[in-house]
């Protein structure tokens, strides 16, 4: 916590000696999760005047699933998303994978320089594999720390929002950074990871929120779906409303929600409401998610409705993507002894 401390301190200080890269996989809609995980803390950093890379990993989809269903659809959804809740293009780069051939290239080099048992003992990728929808382990989930470290080195990245279950996944690219180093000379910063500090959202089921779960609340979705899937959430018998995550997981996640959404404390919620029980818990965490996802469903039904201008963003953060990307593997070349 005093590292993370003080990378904002160092962040405040000077903003524009950071360039931060983060991103997601076009499997699903994105939702509250996402929001309060990640995406409001990318529009605060990028409004506080850091660099904003934001990656659309349409390679990354194939992880830990055959095929790659809906793919446009689901990369423009997501644009649309992170527009909606504040991403600037004019100065954020939105790009893909697939869009950016230096990035993947990087994969070669870089795989080079990490041991099959080292990419074993990842615990993200034990977990991923445990996950899994696959028969079998890939050889691209197996590298999926390396070509990471590839998303966020392409760009010289040094800092990296994550949470800490994606810790073992960032000190891979900082191993990367620092053995390419002792081998070729100078190309990468060593990135910092920069923990966010906010709790867990339970899905409506009590499980993770998860895009494939069907227990999220998208940022897409209508009020009526919303409080269709808040009303269906998990509580218990108890009817005093209080804030204990470890005690009362399902009717905490519910408190923390409105009071995330409220801006304010979840004890503060939860006193509020009292010995309302879970009807009353549960018609204040719809109007606060309602109210609070107003103004987002309204831009974003506005960016929808324009899947050309969509579009644009993404070409346009694609072309700045390979300028970096072609002129970091020049230097890797160069660095290498590659070039003639």
């Amino acid at each position: 916590m005093h590292e993370t401390t003080d990378l904002e301190e160092r962040v405040a200080a000077d903003p524009g000696a950071f360039r931060v890269l983060t991103g997601d996989r076009p499997t699903g809609p994105l939702h509250l999760g996402h929001y309060f995980g990640t995406l409001a803390n990318r529009v605060r950093l990028q409004r506080a005047g850091v660099e904003l890379f934001v990656l659309i990993a349409d390679y990354q989809v194939i992880i830990d699933r055959d095929v790659a269903e809906r793919l446009p659809e689901r990369m423009l959804g997501q644009i649309a998303d992170y527009l909606a809740v504040g991403i600037d293009p004019e100065t954020a780069t939105i790009f893909n994978h697939s869009a950016v051939p230096a990035l993947n290239q990087l994969m070669l080099p870089f795989l080079s320089l990490v041991s099959v048992a080292e990419l074993g003992r990842n615990p993200t990728v034990k977990d991923e594999i445990a996950a899994s929808r696959q028969a079998a382990v890939s050889g691209l989930m197996f590298t999926y720390p390396v070509h990471q470290a590839a998303d966020i080195l392409f760009c010289k990245a040094n800092l990296v929002p994550v949470g800490k279950d994606q810790l073992p996944h960032q000190e891979i690219a900082r191993t990367v950074a620092r053995r390419f180093t002792e081998r070729y000379g100078p190309v990468f910063p060593v990135p910092d990871a920069l923990l966010t500090d906010v709790p867990v959202l339970l899905g409506t089921d009590g499980a993770k929120m998860s895009k494939s779960r069907g227990n999220a609340i998208d940022l897409s979705a209508t009020a009526d779906e919303t409080a269709r899937l808040i009303t269906r959430a998990k509580t218990d018998a108890e009817r005093r409303i209080t804030y204990d995550p470890d005690g009362r997981p399902g009717v905490s996640t519910l408190v923390l929600l409105a009071a995330l959404c409220q801006g304010r404390e979840p004890e503060s919620v939860a006193a509020e409401i009292g010995d309302g029980g879970a009807a009353a818990l549960k018609k204040v965490v719809i109007e606060s998610v309602n109210e609070f996802l107003r103004p987002v469903r309204a831009r974003r039904a506005e960016l929808v409705a324009d899947p050309a201008q969509l579009r644009a963003v993404l070409a346009a953060g694609n072309e700045r993507a390979n300028a970096v990307g072609d002129a970091t593997l020049h230097e890797v070349r160069a660095a290498m002894g590659a070039v003639v």
